[in-house]
């Protein structure tokens, strides 16, 4: 399918009005229900196919936040063939307590994904978790922008930032 066609299909599938409270804690008259477009294959395979085409040359490995963006880099590590990691939210206190789960080296260059995007507080997150682990985030890649502040949260930190869709370009 093309860029298109998957936002609409993304919209088919996830959009919902109502009342919500979101992760940042705003108030919003719609969701993006990011379950309902990252359980489908079809629009799944999508997503990583369009991700792919954004993807900086050099990059080691992928990383996606628990829990919503793993579909999304386990997606995009079968498109890519370059293994990913999970970026906990925070450090599990049992097993091996780690923070990122899966193998990786410090100094390795990690593209993160992410599902929507608010105020981009839970990828700026993984970013630090990620770089206190030594990895070098070079680019962050959202499926969808709700544009309430991610883009400026990234520029403030210094985090190159790229985005499938906003919400303005899916007609929200």
């Amino acid at each position: 399918m093309n860029k298109t066609e998957l936002g609409k299909a993304i919209l088919d599938a996830a959009y919902l009005e109502g009342d919500f409270i979101l992760r940042s804690g705003k108030r919003s008259k719609y969701y993006l229900d990011k379950y309902l477009f990252e359980t489908k294959p079809e629009i799944l395979s999508a997503i990583a196919e369009e991700m792919s085409k954004i993807m900086p040359e050099g990059v080691d490995r992928i990383a996606g936040t628990e829990l919503g963006a793993v579909a999304l880099a386990a997606a995009l590590s079968l498109r890519t063939k370059l293994p990913f990691v999970i970026a906990r939210k925070a450090t599990k206190d049992y097993g091996t307590s780690r923070a990122i789960e899966g193998e990786f080296k410090p100094g390795e260059k990690v593209v993160l994904v992410e599902d929507i995007m608010t105020t981009g507080g839970a990828a700026l997150t993984a970013a630090d978790v990620l770089k206190e682990a030594g990895l070098d985030v070079v680019l962050v890649i959202g499926t969808i922008d709700r544009e309430q502040g991610a883009r400026e949260a990234f520029d403030a930190k210094g985090l190159k930032y790229a985005v499938l869709f906003t919400k303005t370009e899916l007609g929200i």
